[in-house]
């Protein structure tokens, strides 16, 4: 997906903050985002404080919350595996648990989630 592709799918849509970082941090998980065919763009927080320094979040429409998350804690993987921080034959991924729920990618509870959120850090999944 291209960013003009994007800009149209998300053109009048209901958009939610993802993830709030750095700039370059935003604009590399936006090209992720197209590369895995999730339309995002990066926007600047207004900030009214003095002093305070830019903030760049990540914007997709709602129902591409999860889709991210799975790229985000995928991108994690895939560091830890690169880094030789992942113990043989450990799984890459979390398993669901016993009720059928994933760990939280943040904090690992694996329970229902609360308004689309972890109920134990309160990251937003859906």
């Amino acid at each position: 997906m291209t960013e003009q592709e994007a800009t149209k799918a998300l053109s009048g849509a209901e958009l939610v903050p993802c993830a709030e970082m750095p700039l370059m941090d935003a604009r590399r998980l936006v090209e992720a985002c197209l590369g895995a065919d999730v339309p995002a763009l990066v926007h600047r927080e207004a900030c009214g404080k003095m002093g305070c320094s830019p903030k760049f979040q990540v914007l997709v429409r709602p129902e591409d919350g999860p889709r991210v998350a799975a790229l985000l804690q995928q991108r994690w993987v895939d560091t830890l595996q690169r880094e030789g921080l992942l113990p043989d034959g450990a799984p890459a991924l979390p398993a669901p648990s016993e009720d059928g729920e994933l760990p939280c990618p943040a904090c690992g509870t694996a329970a229902p989630l609360v308004a689309g959120a972890c109920a134990d850090c309160g990251l937003q999944l859906e």
